[in-house]
């Protein structure tokens, strides 16, 4: 899907205005042909889409941090521990996905929020590559209440609880919910889901999860 590039205001780049240019190819993995070991990835349910990410009541809504760039992701539920990448807009628009030499490996959208920062920060991952599972397999498979947490480079590590799993088809994905500005600091993480399309070489749908702030340390 071609899209046309996004405005860039100011020093970060804001999700909502940028959601047209990212949209459902947020990763888009395109391995070919289907990883032998991926069945669990294909079997992703897929959930309806709801008309807003889940609200973080005002009372529990933490202030932003600094901006610092992310080193490091660890969900501990899942066994992820994974160093971090910086992701770039391609010529049309798109959103590079990190690179498929490297199973255990997690991209982050250098132009919008850093994790912790105020705003929707957006963390990418592969479900699979052609030489096997990747670092977001079990992405699918986090429930509410879970944690991730993301150690950024000033040294703090921003610890982050999981409000909602859902998967989208990638022809009717809500960019305006996914990449919406936020007035605090919240988190997504994106992979590939659904079932995989040997004619387009890609997985049919996107699996999001939506997070917000609930803590920070020193890493």
């Amino acid at each position: 899907m071609d899209t046309p590039p996004p405005a860039r205001p100011g020093r970060l780049l804001r999700f909502g205005l940028a959601a047209t240019a990212i949209g459902a190819v947020l990763l888009y993995t395109s391995v070919d042909p289907a990883p032998a070991d991926a069945p669990a990835a294909a079997a992703s349910p897929t959930a309806a889409p709801s008309a807003a990410a889940p609200a973080v009541p005002p009372a529990k809504q933490k202030p932003g941090m600094a901006r610092s760039k992310p080193t490091r992701v660890r969900i501990p539920q899942l066994g992820v521990d994974a160093p971090v990448t910086e992701l770039t807009l391609n010529a049309t628009g798109q959103l590079n996905a990190p690179p498929v030499d490297n199973q255990n490996l997690v991209g982050w959208y250098r132009d919008g929020a850093s994790p912790g920062e105020r705003g929707s920060s957006v963390l990418a991952g592969h479900v699979d590559t052609k030489t096997g599972p990747a670092v977001f397999l079990l992405l699918r498979m986090l429930l509410p209440g879970n944690k991730v947490e993301v150690t950024r480079a000033d040294g703090t590590v921003a610890v982050f609880t999981v409000d909602s799993v859902e998967t989208f088809p990638k022809d009717a994905f809500p960019d305006d919910r996914v990449y919406a500005d936020t007035p605090d600091p919240q988190l997504r993480l994106i992979t590939c889901g659904g079932s995989y399309d040997r004619t387009k070489k890609d997985y049919t749908s996107n699996v999001v999860v939506f997070a917000h702030l609930e803590s920070s340390r020193k890493a």
